[in-house]
């Protein structure tokens, strides 16, 4: 599974992930870009049945973001909500420490006062 087609495609989906983090929010954009790094580097000596669930998620999220980024550009971005909800049925399917994970992510995520502190170029 790790041979060179499988690594040029796991590459390209993590450079494509970064790319679209860069037209969300710039604090959600930090926030994602460490979390896709984090993930990644966590995954590279995953199990084949593991990393192929890996790819099928992320992969989801990326045409999910894709498609937001590009409502988000055609003039609706007061109308895009980055994102989408985790269906309940769906968290049976995660082990203990992803849950612990999902929900650090919701708690960084829904901050009043984030913890990044970035100021966009020019603002």
């Amino acid at each position: 599974m790790a041979g060179p087609a499988h690594v040029s495609r796991v590459r390209f989906l993590y450079k494509r992930l970064l790319v679209l983090h860069r037209f969300l929010p710039i604090d959600l954009r930090a926030l994602g870009d460490q979390y896709v790094k984090d993930e990644f580097r966590r995954h590279k000596s995953a199990s084949p049945e593991n990393v192929t669930s890996f790819m099928v998620e992320w992969e989801s999220y990326r045409e999910t973001l894709q498609t937001q980024v590009l409502q988000a550009a055609g003039g609706q971005l007061s109308s895009v909500k980055f994102g989408s909800p985790l269906q309940e049925d769906n968290l049976g399917n995660f082990q203990s420490d992803q849950i612990g994970q999902l929900y650090e992510l919701m708690l960084e995520s829904t901050k009043s006062s984030r913890q990044f502190d970035i100021q966009e170029d020019g603002k």
